[in-house]
């Protein structure tokens, strides 16, 4: 039977569809709940691929309904699919379908296929996107604060400050409670609180990695292979050579969750800093003559194939335990 291939865009308020058959149609509907079910139940006995892009809280409805279909759906990185296409012209929800639909009729075999989460797993994604908005609005404030004292002739400065003090205060509890309500979900879960325990004995390792790390992993079962996730992470370089006339020394690309490697880079400079291997592989290469930089990227490879090795062994991280 003949594959039907479906790319969805999708926006807070409508999914623009394109649905590729014998021909190619295309279909809007509301983002509910109610639309979505009633769109797919008609493809329930078709083999059917579907794409989207990964737009962040507007996908959870388009989720929640495919855990109850047996399709095979590929969440696609829109820079992915960006790059994929070549140079185009134009653009509209209509031609962003279109291009999703082209893009996994020809590359669903090399992408990932998208399984739903478990419920603790889901509902620690949404906690740490709701500590990450808390987070920048606290720096937001933190940076209004040092701005205030120019107010002072016109007398608002004391004003504004002590609001936003108060302010600040407020998000500050928030964090709190939402980072507690992380570590309840991940105690209550055997699994995912012995994990945890695992990977916070890595040099480094603290709650928000942890935390993160179980996150993107889906608890170490989407992402199983630690240079998968160290080239997910931004920390692995690659080499950039053509030929004899372009030659530059190997770097990390670009192309990386700039959060995870802003989070690495912390654990990285926090193992450094204490009694442990990591901290004497770093001084000995940067004696070496080695850059600081290079070292401290190397370091934080290091330590998520380390997290990864506690995973597979089931053993805490021992200084002196070579771990598979």
């Amino acid at each position: 039977m003949k594959n039907i291939i479906i790319g969805i865009d999708i926006s807070s308020k409508t999914l623009d569809i394109c649905i590729k058959e014998e021909s190619i149609n295309y279909i809007s509907i509301k983002n509910n709940l109610q639309d979505i079910k009633r769109f797919l139940k008609r493809y329930s006995k078709e083999n059917v691929i579907i794409a989207m892009e990964n737009t962040g809280r507007y996908n959870w409805n388009l989720f929640e309904v495919l855990e109850k279909f047996n399709f095979k759906v590929y969440v696609i990185s829109a820079l992915h699919i960006k790059k994929s296409i070549g140079l185009v012209r134009g653009k509209n929800d209509k031609i962003d379908a279109f291009r999703i639909c082209n893009f996994i009729e020809k590359n669903y075999q090399e992408n990932r296929e998208w399984k739903p989460s478990s419920c603790s797993i889901k509902k620690i994604k949404i906690l740490l996107t709701e500590r990450a908005s808390r987070i920048k609005i606290k720096k937001q404030l933190m940076v209004q604060q040092h701005d205030y004292k120019l107010m002072k002739n016109i007398g608002l400065d004391k004003q504004l400050k002590d609001l936003n003090t108060k302010l600040l205060k407020n998000i500050e509890v928030q964090i709190k409670i939402i980072e507690n309500d992380i570590e309840n979900i991940i105690h209550n879960e055997e699994n995912l609180n012995q994990q945890q325990k695992l990977i916070k004995s890595v040099p480094g390792v603290g709650q928000v990695l942890s935390w993160t790390l179980l996150s993107k992993t889906e608890g170490f079962t989407a992402i199983t292979d630690p240079r998968k996730m160290a080239c997910y992470s931004g920390v692995v370089p690659f080499d950039f050579q053509s030929g004899t006339s372009l030659k530059r020394r190997p770097g990390v690309s670009m192309l990386a969750d700039k959060n995870l490697k802003t989070i690495l880079h912390l654990a990285a400079m926090s193992a450094i800093r204490s009694d442990n291997d990591l901290r004497t592989y770093y001084i000995r290469k940067v004696d070496e003559g080695k850059n600081k930089m290079s070292v401290l990227n190397a370091v934080r490879n290091k330590i998520i194939h380390r997290v990864f090795a506690v995973i597979k062994n089931q053993i805490p991280y021992q200084k002196d335990l070579v771990l598979s």
